[in-house]
């Protein structure tokens, strides 16, 4: 019996993909769980359809992820550490603090988690910082470091 995958099912297949397996198995575990569904020409349209939508969707996420790393590569971001005798910063500016500071001074949601820094920021300057907006796209922009 054909059977299309509703979610993954450990050494069977992913969700999605249509398997063929035993009338026992599908009957009493697949359909019975809610793991799949028969494989009628109904629901393989239904299936062709989501997976269209689903490709769509992925490709406009992708688009507005390139748009959004171009429009990150003109904007900066201002911060402040303080900094003792010879200018030896106290402490270290964080992801944390870059996204509070982007989302006060340019208005954008960024995740702090996301933000990629390949080592902390501990001193003044001007710093290129990368940000995953997609797995596909790394956007970059730049932090401004001042002592204050």
């Amino acid at each position: 019996m054909k059977v299309i995958l509703i979610e993954d099912v450990k050494s069977l297949g992913k969700k999605g993909e249509v398997v063929d397996v035993s009338d026992g198995y599908a009957r009493n575990f697949l359909l019975s769980k809610k793991k799949g569904l028969e494989a009628t020409a109904e629901n393989m349209n239904n299936l062709k359809l989501k997976k269209a939508n689903e490709d769509r969707i992925a490709k406009e996420k992708l688009e507005e992820a390139k748009r959004f790393a171009e429009e990150l590569k003109t904007k900066s971001v201002k911060l402040g550490i303080k900094a003792g005798e010879g200018g030896r910063a106290f402490g270290s500016i964080s992801a944390k603090e870059i996204a509070t500071a982007a989302k006060e001074q340019l208005g954008y949601e960024l995740d702090k988690k996301k933000i990629v820094l390949d080592a902390p920021i501990k001193s003044a300057g001007s710093f290129t910082v990368q940000i995953k907006l997609h797995p596909q796209v790394t956007g970059e922009f730049n932090v401004r470091v001042e002592e204050e």
